[in-house]
C-alpha cells in the first residue's frame, strides 16, 4: 500500500499543471453536456443558464445554440439569454430565428439577447411592446405582433423584463408594488427605456407618445429614454408632465426638461 501511494504521489509530481488542469476542465464540461442533454427540463434550463459565464467561448455558444430547440420554452429562453452574456455575434442569425418563437419569454430573451449583441434587428420588438404595432418595414409576422400586444403573454415576462428600468432610486417601493399588481405596465416601461438608443425617428416619436401613457410607470420610462436621447425636438412631448401628479413622473420630467434645454 505504502508503495503505491508513493507512486502515485511520484506520478502527480511528474504530471504537468497544465494537463491536470485540462483533465479537469473536459470533465467539466462533460458535467454541462451531461445537463444540458438531462432529462429533466429544470436540469437542462439551469445547465443551460451556466453556459452564460463563458463569455466569448466558442463551445459554449454552439451548446447553447443547439437548446434554442428545445422542447421546453424555458430552456429555449435561457439559452437565449445565455447567448447574449457569452456575447458572441455569430449567435444573431439563430436569436432572429428564436425571435419568431410563438412563447412570449423566449421572444424577449432572445431580442434582450440582440440587443446586448448590438443587433438594431431588437428595436422592432420594443417598438412593437411599446406601441403595440409594427414599424414600417420590419420583418415581424402578424401572429408575433399579436402575441407581443397580448396582455397574458406580455404578463407571463412581467416581472422580469421590468426590474430591468429602475431608473429612480427612491421609487424602489412603489415600483415593486407596481410589478405586483400590473406585470404589462413594466414590460412596455422596459421596452421604452432600450428604444433610447435606437437612432430611428419612429422611436422617438412612440417614446413621446407614450409619455401621455395612462400608466405612470410608462410614462416615467418614456421621458427617462426621451432625456437619454437628447433630441430637443422631443421637449414640448415632456412640458406638460411638469404638472403630472404622480411625483417620480414630474421630477423625472423635469430633469429631462434641464437636460434637454442645456
Amino acid at each position: 500500500m505504502a508503495t503505491k501511494l508513493v507512486l502515485l504521489f511520484a506520478i502527480a509530481l511528474w504530471v504537468p499543471g497544465e494537463l491536470v488542469g485540462q483533465y479537469e476542465a473536459e470533465r467539466a464540461w462533460t458535467i454541462l453536456d451531461q445537463g444540458v442533454a438531462d432529462p429533466s427540463a429544470s436540469a437542462r434550463e439551469q445547465a443551460v443558464h451556466a453556459l452564460g459565464l463563458l463569455v466569448k467561448d466558442e463551445r459554449a455558444r454552439r451548446l447553447a445554440e443547439s437548446s434554442l430547440a428545445d422542447p421546453s420554452p424555458d430552456v429555449r429562453a435561457a439559452a437565449a439569454t445565455s447567448l447574449g452574456q457569452i456575447g458572441l455575434g455569430a449567435s444573431i442569425p439563430k436569436l432572429q430565428e428564436a425571435v419568431k418563437d410563438l412563447e412570449s419569454e423566449v421572444v424577449f430573451s432572445a431580442t434582450s439577447a440582440l440587443f446586448i449583441l448590438g443587433d438594431p434587428s431588437a428595436y422592432q420588438i420594443y417598438y412593437a411592446v411599446l406601441t403595440g404595432q409594427r414599424k414600417s418595414g420590419d420583418a415581424l409576422l402578424e401572429s408575433q405582433l399579436e402575441m407581443l400586444k397580448d396582455p397574458e403573454a406580455l404578463a407571463r415576462i412581467g416581472f422580469e423584463a421590468g426590474v430591468g428600468f429602475v431608473p429612480f432610486g427612491g421609487a424602489g417601493y412603489k415600483m415593486i408594488k407596481a410589478f405586483t399588481q400590473d406585470k404589462v405596465s413594466p414590460v412596455r416601461a422596459a421596452a421604452a427605456q432600450k428604444l433610447a438608443t435606437d437612432p430611428d425617428p419612429k422611436s422617438g416619436e412612440a417614446l413621446a407618445k407614450a409619455a401621455s401613457d395612462e400608466k405612470w410607470l410608462v410614462r416615467a420610462s418614456a421621458v427617462s429614454a426621451i432625456a437619454q436621447r437628447g433630441d430637443p425636438k422631443l421637449l414640448s412631448a415632456l412640458l406638460p408632465l411638469l404638472g403630472d401628479d404622480e411625483a417620480t413622473v414630474r421630477f423625472t420630467a423635469a430633469a429631462a426638461v434641464v437636460r434637454l434645454s442645456r
